[in-house]
């Protein structure tokens, strides 16, 4: 289930893409079957080390060309471990909404990504999400320890990621069949898995999901930009952009 538009994103065989908050991989796996050399990067050791492994089947079942390279680093995007302009694309697939200082890692992602490439940004949508916060503070920060910290609405991360310097363009939203389950979880208890409305949703989005029943996507598509989970935005580096120095990564973070 990929919130990205690989489309937009314009990943081609030979790039090296950045996929920052990668998690088990579901980014880095369609990005690696596209022929690009992918760097996969999360805080969390295990799914790193899982994604790995994955990695590791797939060149077996030739997924993956063996002349593909395959990364996984555990890495925070404060202060990522990679030169500048070392990447031709870069996914943040649902990490800027769990940081308290987003700028500073917008600044390190600009810092990455090469003159002329291109970012796709993922956060949870508004009206989802603020539906969630109202219904169960135990979904977001402070309670939820490592959650949500804010609620973007697309003006604000169009003009965050212009601060640093990003030009933003084209932006969507994705996995509308996704947000009444979330209701449902915050309304029954984020950890009532045994709640048969719960339940019953859950089989239906795994029905959906490895099925793709051509009713459901077309429902999903009709129904994203209004109920879409997710919002996403694609945004350049200018060709000509200098370098971000100490200095104005400094001031970028405020």
């Amino acid at each position: 289930m990929l919130t990205v538009d690989y489309d937009r994103l314009h990943v081609q065989p030979g790039m090296r893409v950045l996929d920052l908050g990668a998690g088990f991989g579901r980014h880095a796996f369609a990005t690696a079957r596209l022929g690009a050399d992918v760097v996969a990067t999360d805080l969390a050791l295990d799914e790193m080390t899982s994604t790995k492994d994955t990695f590791a089947a797939m060149y077996l079942d030739d997924e993956i060309e063996p002349t593909v390279s395959t990364t996984c680093v555990q890495g925070n995007g404060l202060s990522l471990p990679f030169a500048d302009q070392s990447f031709d694309r870069i996914i943040a697939s649902e990490v800027l909404e769990h940081v308290p200082d987003d700028l500073g890692v917008m600044a390190e992602l600009f810092r990455v990504l090469k003159p002329g490439g291109r970012i796709a940004a993922t956060v949870p949508a508004a009206l989802p999400e603020q539906i969630c916060w109202w219904l169960n503070d135990a979904y977001h920060a402070p309670k939820s320890v490592g959650g949500h910290v804010r609620i973007y609405a697309l003006p604000e991360l169009r003009t965050k990621l212009a601060s640093i310097g990003f030009e933003p363009g084209d932006s969507h939203r994705a996995h509308a069949l996704h947000s009444p389950y979330w209701w449902l979880k915050c309304a029954v208890g984020l950890e009532n898995n045994t709640n048969p409305m719960v339940k019953a949703y859950l089989k239906f989005l795994t029905w959906d999901i490895t099925d793709a029943p051509t009713l459901t996507r077309t429902a999903d598509r009709v129904l994203n930009p209004v109920l879409g989970k997710s919002l996403v935005i694609y945004a350049d580096r200018p060709a000509n952009f200098p370098a971000l120095t100490l200095v104005d990564s400094d001031v970028a973070n405020g």
